[in-house]
């Protein structure tokens, strides 16, 4: 096993670690050419608290080194409290149909969040709430019209791409008619390929067409396109639709292999391999370091073996390369801007699209 070909496979994988510091586990990732990583509730304090540990992280990595985390609003928002923005679930936002609000909630999002030192945020929900039993997406989602959330998550996903954070459609090809929760079990969807191109792909095929930086797959069984194995890991799925029949040539990354529905039906190594030939650039190891280090050395024997073309990283390097070289911010002192004019004025044009009320009011009246 060389070197050169483990640090190219690690380069696959953005991981999660535990506490408010850098572990043993991480740091030697980290030294080994991780991507990235993914901050959760676990990791996170106050501003201040914080922005310390992302400076500390790109400090450590001596490298663009790319931290992520999912800031959707709502329900699904790790970073909470004054000076952040409480803002409402993405669904209060879409019955306004004020998709110039929405690129503004994008440009707050991508303040508040480069202001402690992200790079990435997994939003918007790209998920039709079709299904009013759905126990994982529902509020998260715009609307039940798919155009309508087209048109709203590319708002959002523009206005933060504007403001100097990667946007993350989720989750190919659409969790919003599922009657399961893919974190703890496998779901699965029976429509035909013409229900899908008329509501669940209609948002992910406006999201490719705008250019947008990348999109998560979903754990989720699709009868119609690959009854097997989840979209995840199915080439028919990510290659033949996502890349081919929709255009997409952004970063494509996995959901966290850990969840259940890939945990307790395959071997999460093997998911590695499979989702790196279907056409995944990155994925997601959110929780234990000896799976995180079983992923990566699993992928440097599929491509010792041949079973995974080396062109297949170098095709997955080349596009986080392109999000590195946008995205990529290195440690920054920016706390301060969290309160100054322009955090103002963003704060304010998002309070005045709500008719005078304060953004948390909002939510806490929607609950």
């Amino acid at each position: 096993m060389s070197n050169a070909l483990y640090r190219d496979c690690a380069r696959l994988f953005m991981v999660g670690f535990p506490g408010t510091r850098i572990d043993d586990d991480f740091a030697a990732l980290m030294d080994d050419g991780i991507f990235g990583a993914i901050l959760f509730k676990r990791n996170v304090g106050t501003a201040q608290e914080t922005a310390s540990l992302c400076r500390d992280i790109k400090s450590r990595a001596r490298r663009p080194f790319i931290l992520s985390v999912d800031q959707e609003g709502g329900r699904v928002a790790r970073l909470r409290g004054a000076p952040f923005t409480a803002l409402p679930p993405m669904r209060e936002l879409g019955q306004r149909g004020d998709v110039a609000l929405i690129e503004r909630v994008g440009r707050l999002l991508a303040h508040e969040l480069r202001a402690v030192g992200f790079d990435w945020d997994f939003a918007p929900v790209l998920d039709v709430d079709t299904n009013p039993t759905n126990p994982v997406i529902g509020d998260r989602s715009f609307s039940r019209d798919p155009d309508e959330v087209a048109c709203m998550g590319v708002a959002l996903a523009r206005g933060l791409e504007a403001g100097g954070v990667a946007s993350c459609g989720k989750h190919f090809p659409g969790h919003g008619d599922t009657t399961s929760d893919s974190h703890l079990t496998l779901p699965r969807l029976p429509h035909d390929m013409e229900r899908l191109r008329r509501v669940e792909l209609v948002p992910f095929r406006a999201f490719a067409q705008a250019g947008l930086a990348s999109l998560m797959t979903a754990h989720v069984l699709f009868d119609a396109l690959d009854p097997k194995v989840p979209a995840t890991m199915s080439h028919r799925v990510l290659d033949g639709v996502l890349r081919r029949e929709l255009g997409f040539d952004g970063v494509l990354v996995s959901d966290d292999l850990e969840m259940k529905a890939i945990a307790d039906n395959y071997s999460v190594e093997e998911a590695a391999v499979q989702g790196t030939l279907a056409g995944v650039d990155l994925f997601l190891v959110c929780h234990r370091a000896d799976l995180q280090r079983r992923c990566i050395e699993a992928l440097v024997r599929a491509v010792e073996s041949g079973r995974v073309p080396r062109a297949r990283i170098d095709e997955a390097h080349r596009r986080l390369a392109r999000l590195e070289a946008r995205f990529a911010h290195g440690p920054e002192d920016r706390l301060a801007t969290l309160g100054d004019a322009e955090h103002r004025a963003l704060s304010e044009g998002l309070a005045s699209g709500f008719n005078g009320k304060d953004p948390t009011e909002v939510m806490l009246a929607s609950r």
